[in-house]
């Protein structure tokens, strides 16, 4: 099971094994569960950006176009309130619109209110991006989920969001990143 290139990656019991093997406290039920969801993020990342990279677009800037949807209408936000958000610094905020306006994706404006405010916008080429995305996103999401019923998902989904719920209140502040990936 070493790590040499191009070796696929240990299955799940193997890497507990190897793990309990290292560390003899390790508790295999837990380690299985936060192994599974650590792999189905990793794996649902990547399906997510190859989907969005048929659209033109990456996953930086499918964040941007998805918290001005969040917003609501008129999709509009400033960028220090994107940048907290999604985790960002100021300078990475201010790189990630610089090419979305480039783009055609988003609009930045001076706020009709206090000129000193900039505000960044949703284009319409950017929201049918968005919808499009949502679109192949939803097909992707059913596939994942077409072996589990109806009942099996909303147990999911609240065994999972009690699990998120436990993380935000323990750790506050790690909704963004440790360091700027932009």
């Amino acid at each position: 099971m070493a790590d040499t290139p191009g070796a696929p990656e240990p299955s799940l019991d193997e890497q507990i094994a190897a793990y309990q093997r290292e560390y003899q406290d390790l508790d295999p039920q837990v380690e299985k569960v936060v192994s599974a969801l650590s792999r189905l993020n990793r794996r649902m990342n990547v399906a997510y950006g190859r989907q969005t990279a048929e659209l033109g677009i990456n996953n930086a800037e499918w964040e941007v176009l998805k918290a001005l949807v969040l917003a609501g209408d008129p999709y509009r936000m400033g960028p220090g309130d994107l940048a907290k958000r999604l985790g960002l610094t100021p300078a990475a905020m201010t790189h990630r619109i610089d090419r979305m306006v480039a783009e055609g994706l988003v609009t930045r404006e001076r706020d009709e209110n206090n000129r000193v405010r900039v505000i960044v916008g949703i284009t319409e080429e950017g929201r049918a991006k968005w919808l499009e995305a949502m679109r192949m996103a939803t097909v992707f999401e059913g596939d994942l989920l077409q072996d589990l019923s109806g009942e099996e998902r909303h147990r999911l989904g609240e065994m999972l969001t009690r699990l998120l719920r436990r993380v935000e209140e323990a750790q506050p502040d790690a909704g963004g990143r440790l360091s700027d990936l932009d």
